[in-house]
């Protein structure tokens, strides 16, 4: 088991916290590919950008700016929107990088540049 925790804001899932734990176990392990966990989005300009990076699929990253583009806004707003994220991991701003490197990543405690890294590492075998 990995050395990461993720805080998550469960009011904002429809799954008890001892399911959302279980899910991420599973995603941690190699047993899951994709979360079976429904979302409620913030109705906020974060909550649009959490809209957008559930649609990168598992193994795939777009940048700051891609996702910028699509919602008609600058790479900085987004890049803040990514770390006001209150569901890491389950909504992926992992998957959303910098277009010269990782960019930073607010999800967990510790090393988080670290954690991001392994997340997609784990995501692109």
């Amino acid at each position: 088991m990995w050395d990461w925790q993720v805080e998550i804001d469960d009011t904002l899932v429809s799954a008890s916290p001892d399911e959302i734990r279980g899910q991420i176990v599973e995603y941690e392990n190699g047993d899951r590919d994709e979360f079976d966990l429904n979302v409620e989005f913030p109705a906020s300009f974060t909550g649009r950008v959490m809209s957008e990076m559930t649609d990168v699929p598992r193994g795939e990253t777009r940048t700051y700016g891609d996702i910028a583009e699509t919602l008609d806004t600058a790479a900085i707003a987004v890049g803040q929107a990514c770390g006001r994220n209150p569901v890491p991991v389950v909504v992926p701003c992992h998957r959303v990088v910098a277009a010269d490197g990782l960019g930073g990543y607010s999800g967990g405690k510790g090393d988080r540049l670290t954690l991001k890294k392994r997340l997609l590492d784990l995501e692109s075998e």
